[in-house]
């Protein structure tokens, strides 16, 4: 097999691989930002990234959100990500397998799921080689599609939202903008509207968008002017970056509480939320019931214990607004003060050397066939 690895080293990640199997097209990398809490978690996201620094950017942003996520939810691990820089129409079996062998060679330190691009199917086959894999097929002894749950967490956060700005205890009528009506936004939309919530919806696939608005009585809207229409709140379900130097300025939202990953392009955005007086729900407090229904597979699945975690996604929301208020600081800057709370008080733990053996070179990135090594 023709496959090759490389580290890279990159300050205050634990490591950082870009791996290549040429027989299978494989080209990935895999960043491991923390495992103070335990095993580094977190999705394979499969995106035709247009360089490989793209997708380097990508893979260390997601990684650092995925060690908060799971030290705010309060589980016992690390936080990681894989990219794949692939296109999802011509994922075959064989790629799936063979970022299997890649996930099974960092001797469980990292354990996958599935992400934008990738499926519990996909997990199937990845767990064909590796037992270092969570949000399997219920047939295949996993828990199954983590969208619900992601969308619940939400969904309840939502419901913190509404409290903060208005008192009320109640979304009905409401009205939130859900910027991508893929499995997750779908999902929401439906909560929202057994909730009576006004929604509008916007998703680069009209269909998906008409789905939603057929579904649950959704106003539909041009997906690159979701974040202008006039609402209380603005709910980002798609990829991240949302919020930045271009959008800010232009939201007429009340609040932005969305599912998407890594919604703002920087922590400046945070404040300048802050500033602007919108209320912002920190993304990796309230998208984290995927990654606690998931996790639990670790455990021996349980439902009952994963809606508890779910309940405490509010608590922990509640708690970051009221830091922000009564220190005077933005809410991405109160969720921070939670996350690395936890991750202060974590035990010292002793490196775990590769699996594969010595450590491969660290090397750049360097220019291939997926695009130049500068931006």
């Amino acid at each position: 097999m023709a496959a090759s690895r490389s580290d890279i080293l990159i300050p205050g990640y634990e490591q950082v691989v870009l791996h290549q199997d040429t027989d299978e097209g494989l080209r990935c990398i895999v960043a491991l930002h923390s495992t103070a809490l335990g095993p580094a978690i977190g999705g394979v996201r499969l995106h035709p990234y247009p360089s490989d620094l793209a997708a380097l950017g990508d893979a260390l942003r997601l990684a650092k959100g995925m060690t908060y996520k799971a030290a705010a939810a309060g589980l016992r691990l690390g936080g990681g990500k894989a990219v794949v820089i692939a296109d999802p129409e011509r994922k075959t079996p064989a790629l799936m397998r063979a970022f299997g062998r890649v996930v099974e060679s960092f001797g469980g330190r990292y354990i996958t799921a599935e992400d934008v691009g990738t499926s519990v199917e996909d997990m199937d086959l990845v767990a064909e080689e590796t037992a270092s894999v969570v949000g399997r097929s219920t047939a295949n002894g996993g828990s199954g599609d983590p969208s619900p749950m992601t969308a619940l967490g939400v969904f309840r956060a939502h419901q913190v939202v509404a409290m903060e700005l208005d008192g009320l205890e109640s979304l009905e009528k409401t009205s939130v903008v859900v910027q991508g009506a893929g499995r997750v936004g779908y999902q929401l939309c439906r909560l929202l509207a057994e909730a009576g919530a006004r929604l509008h919806v916007a998703d680069l696939d009209p269909a998906a968008a008409a789905r939603a608005a057929a579904d649950f009585g959704a106003r539909v809207v041009e997906p690159g002017w979701a974040h202008v229409v006039d609402c209380d709140i603005f709910a980002p379900c798609a990829l991240g970056a949302v919020i930045n130097d271009d959008t800010l300025p232009q939201l007429r939202c009340r609040a932005v509480a969305g599912a998407a990953n890594n919604v703002l392009a920087s922590p400046a955005h945070g404040e300048a939320l802050h500033r602007a007086g919108i209320l912002y729900a920190p993304d990796y407090l309230i998208n984290a019931g995927g990654m606690i229904h998931v996790a639990d597979e670790l455990h021996g699945y349980s439902a009952e214990r994963v809606l508890a975690g779910i309940d405490g996604i509010s608590d922990t929301l509640a708690t970051a607004f009221r830091i922000a208020r009564s220190h005077g600081v933005s809410t991405s800057e109160a969720a921070d003060r939670i996350a690395e709370r936890r991750l202060r008080a974590a035990p010292v733990r002793v490196a775990t050397p590769l699996a594969t053996g010595a450590p491969a070179p660290i090397t750049p990135i360097s220019p291939g066939r997926h695009g130049a090594s500068r931006p």
